[in-house]
């Protein structure tokens, strides 16, 4: 896979954390494990992301 490919990846699955974090905030009792490990691996996928983009 190209680097290109990587980063449009990384920046999907990105994306797609965030919106499963803000349905999870939205319902009446969030869980809190979850959204933490949705945050954690969103990190983590930030950056990777920041590691392989040019300045």
């Amino acid at each position: 896979m190209s680097l290109q490919g990587r980063i449009a990846e990384l920046s999907n699955r990105h994306q797609r954390l965030d919106e499963e974090i803000h349905q999870e905030q939205k319902r009446p009792a969030a869980d809190e494990a979850r959204l933490y490990d949705l945050k954690r691996r969103k990190l983590k996928i930030k950056e990777e992301l920041t590691t392989l983009k040019p300045n």
